[in-house]
């Protein structure tokens, strides 16, 4: 049996940018929230602190290196990376850019482009209930061909790299939001540009996560995607649905209406039956497995937190996920990790200082 090839999803903001710079203050990054976080609740496991990595700089090639020497260690086959264009701007690019410019680390990639609009949310608190106040930070809009056209030129160079991750003899490129986007357009030019260029043309897939999306994930199909990528950790905080007495510390509505001061709450190993849907089986949906999730470093008490969260659990996590594999063709055996290092939402495999490399153990001994 062909082991599958497990893409981790890879987050750049780990180095300063002006427009970081800009928004929050000289110098921020991921780590500046990571840093600061602190418990919320009783047993609540904050802040997350790095071991064998420390607080990196993503600009150091040392860094990207031995990122990707414990990736190998997983048995990870490659990372998939969150790239930024809004009409023309990139944003966070330098990490993949050295990555190509210097052939190193030997290490298979792809790219997600993660086009959703960046706000700065503030919360107001009235009565208990905490109210979202959102201000757009960088919108994202779309170009005609002309932006299209530039975007594959300012990509070309990854699209050229032999590491490129390619799936059915084609390069593998998602788009993170494809509701809302039109493939048949974006995908006729690339597509073209990339036969005038030698290349064997584009796989496209998509991303979904919100709970509301799994029954329009057929819509997506239609638009012309080659595949959706569905990840569920969302799935167990749905209002609607109970999964046990005591299990929420409290329900608060949709979230960009209002939330209870309090962060959103369900146990690990409650949480992983809701992780995974009998649709994971079908040849064109990719399923992804979550370590953890803690997003009170960036959101504070308006985070979701899966608690009692652990290696010996996610190990067991993995081997639910991979069942759903084993009827799939060999080119077909593709997970997502969600993440390698999303340290700002607790969802990341790379060392700390609670497990050590006890996640990476227990990716290794299931690809084993």
């Amino acid at each position: 049996m062909i082991k599958p090839k497990v893409i981790a999803f890879y987050l750049p903001q780990y180095h300063p940018t002006p427009e970081n710079d800009e928004w929050w203050g000289k110098g921020f990054t991921e780590w500046t929230s990571v840093a600061k976080a602190k418990p919320l609740f009783k047993g609540h496991y904050q802040p997350h602190i790095p071991a064998d990595l420390g607080f990196y700089d993503l600009r150091l090639p040392e860094t990207r290196k031995a990122q990707a020497e414990l990736a190998k260690e997983a048995g990870i086959y490659g990372f998939c990376y969150y790239h930024y264009w809004f009409n023309g701007k990139q944003i966070l690019n330098t990490p993949l850019d050295e990555v190509v410019r210097l052939k190193e680390p030997d290490f298979p990639f792809c790219i997600c482009w993660a086009n959703h609009t960046w706000y700065n949310k503030q919360w107001v608190s009235n009565n208990e209930v905490l109210y979202a106040k959102s201000k757009v930070l960088i919108e994202q809009t779309y170009g005609g061909k002309e932006d299209a056209v530039n975007h594959f030129y300012s990509l070309l160079p990854k699209f050229k790299d032999s590491r490129y991750i390619k799936i059915h003899g084609k390069l593998l490129f998602m788009i993170y939001d494809g509701f809302d986007f039109n493939l048949d357009f974006f995908a006729s030019i690339w597509n073209e540009l990339a036969n005038k260029e030698g290349l064997p043309g584009f796989y496209f897939i998509t991303h979904v996560c919100l709970p509301h999306e799994m029954a329009r994930i057929d819509e997506l199909f239609s638009k012309g995607f080659d595949a959706v990528n569905v990840s569920l950790h969302r799935n167990p905080f749905k209002t609607e649905r109970n999964i046990g007495p005591n299990v929420w510390q409290k329900i608060y509505e949709i979230f960009v209406n209002h939330v209870s001061v309090k962060p959103e709450t369900v146990k690990y190993k409650d949480a992983m039956p809701y992780l995974m849907t009998p649709r994971f089986k079908e040849e064109k949906i990719i399923p992804t497995i979550v370590p953890n999730w803690d997003h009170t470093p960036r959101s504070g008490r308006f985070g979701r937190v899966f608690t009692d969260c652990s290696p010996e659990l996610f190990s067991q996590h993995i081997a639910q996920i991979f069942d759903f594999l084993k009827e799939k063709e060999d080119e077909d055996k593709i997970v997502f990790l969600k993440s390698w290092n999303e340290w700002g939402e607790g969802n990341y495999v790379e060392p700390d200082i609670k497990y050590g490399k006890g996640y990476i153990e227990a990716l290794k001994n299931k690809l084993k």
